[in-house]
């Protein structure tokens, strides 16, 4: 059974964005994560996202991720950093979530 290693593509030229000839520290799909993420927190301010679709948000990197390493597929930089962007939209809405019901326990912990 293979084990999943979680950075090692981060290393692979051919799973990275180049700028001025240098790599990215990050592959294509983690700088599709951050870019996602950094774009819809602030969104969150105007809108919400469900945490349904926050999870299906997610769910097309998880399959691209695994069958890649399950299955000997390999897919392309557009494919993982557009994928990366949905699973940023889908963990912003999952922090959004996760924050509302911590300052909700807490509110109810010690006001009551």
């Amino acid at each position: 059974m293979r084990k999943i290693e979680f950075v090692s593509c981060h290393k692979l030229p051919e799973r990275s964005f180049f700028y001025k000839g240098k790599q990215f520290p990050f592959c294509a799909r983690c700088t599709g994560i951050y870019v996602g993420y950094f774009i819809f927190i602030p969104l969150l301010w105007f809108m919400k996202i469900d945490i349904y679709w926050a999870l299906l948000a997610i769910a097309p990197t998880m399959i691209d991720g695994l069958t890649q390493a399950y299955f000997n597929r390999e897919s392309t930089n557009f494919l993982r950093f557009s994928t990366g962007i949905l699973a940023g939209y889908g963990l912003a809405g999952l922090s959004d979530f996760i924050a509302y019901w911590i300052v909700y326990f807490f509110k109810h912990l010690f006001i009551n």
